[in-house]
């Protein structure tokens, strides 16, 4: 008789294909974004950087403004659009804090938060100032 468990899936395994999917798809995202940012004459200062506070995808610099960049990838724009939450906008505000503590004008470095959109074809699109004190 041939061993049953052996037919199972490994679950794990499927878990860490799709995660390092999910990476790379990412990884792809921030790309296309990093490249749309430099082609409107931005400098991308960091890629992922790591913060107290978590991760940002990109901040670019925009002039004399830091701009802090939050990636979302759906099949659509308009559902990558609503997969930023509340907590991910607190949590971006209190990394760029701590981001800009080390510029040269610290807390009066000009600060701006971007929300750039990726879709299952590739398209970007990017919303500038996406959130402040009207949010």
């Amino acid at each position: 008789m041939a061993d049953e468990g052996a037919a199972l899936p490994d679950v794990k395994a499927q878990r860490r294909g799709r995660g390092a999917a999910a990476w790379r798809s990412g990884a792809m995202a921030e790309d296309s974004v990093a490249h749309a940012y430099e082609e409107r004459g931005c400098a991308i200062a960091r890629r992922r950087w790591r913060s107290p506070f978590g991760e940002v995808d990109l901040i670019a610099r925009d002039g004399a403004a830091v701009v802090v960049v939050e990636v979302k990838k759906a099949r659509r724009l308009d559902d990558a659009a609503h997969r930023l939450s509340r907590r991910q906008m607190d949590r971006l505000c209190a990394a760029a804090a701590a981001f800009c503590e080390g510029e040269p004008k610290g807390a009066l470095t000009e600060l701006r938060f971007d929300l750039a959109l990726v879709d299952g074809m590739g398209r970007v699109r990017v919303i500038e100032n996406a959130w402040g004190e009207d949010w």
